[in-house]
């Protein structure tokens, strides 16, 4: 299982890379019909109707890549006073919870994707995309972000059953004060790098 979850890893890395892709595509569009209307009075037409599709698909796939880097927010005020045991047993039904919301998500953007494909709905817009395209993808970011939450919970079950706490957190504990720490100084390390400055 853990095996899946590598892959799980590597899958929602490249979701999110192309998610980022997506959205700075969006980006470029909205910014291209600002200066095409500013000074020609024209429009390429169609420039909210990507960007929405884009924010929505790109999204869809980074929710994947947020759970398993732990990096949703979450509010810790009385989870750092309890007892480790009772901290991965909240942990364990707050993933079930989230697990089910997702279910419903990911069920309502099937539904909605399947609804436009019957019909063959295209938006209103001069592109008169075909709605089934973008909200294909947008449904299959949500199957999968279903999919891996299923996965982080039956891995931290099975972890919590036998006693492995320190799995649990890892899966899907929040991220401690060091490791928030050590990402920074990473990333921080990074940026120091790029500008020339580590090369003294």
């Amino acid at each position: 299982m853990d095996h899946l979850i590598g892959l799980a890893r590597r899958l929602a890395r490249y979701g999110a890379w192309f998610g980022g892709i997506l959205i700075l595509g969006a980006a470029v569009v909205i910014s291209v019909e600002i200066i095409i209307r500013k000074f020609f009075i024209m429009s390429i037409g169609g420039a909210d109707e990507l960007s929405t599709f884009a924010l929505a698909i790109g999204s869809a796939w980074a929710f994947s890549f947020t759970m398993l880097e732990r990096a949703h927010v979450r509010i810790e005020s009385l989870y750092v006073v309890l007892p480790t045991r009772l901290c991965a047993l909240i942990d364990a039904i707050a993933q079930l919870i989230f697990t089910i919301i997702i279910a419903f998500m990911a069920w309502y953007g099937f539904q909605v994707f399947s609804s436009s494909w019957s019909m063959s709905s295209r938006t209103l817009s001069p592109l008169a995309t075909p709605l089934a395209i973008p909200q294909f993808l947008w449904a299959a970011g949500l199957i999968f972000f279903l999919l891996v939450s299923s996965l982080l919970l039956t891995r931290a079950v099975l972890a919590l059953v036998v006693g492995d706490l320190d799995t649990v957190r890892r899966l899907i504990g929040p991220r401690s004060v060091k490791q928030e720490l050590d990402e920074e100084l990473v990333v921080v390390g990074r940026h120091r790098e790029m500008s020339g400055e580590g090369k003294q």
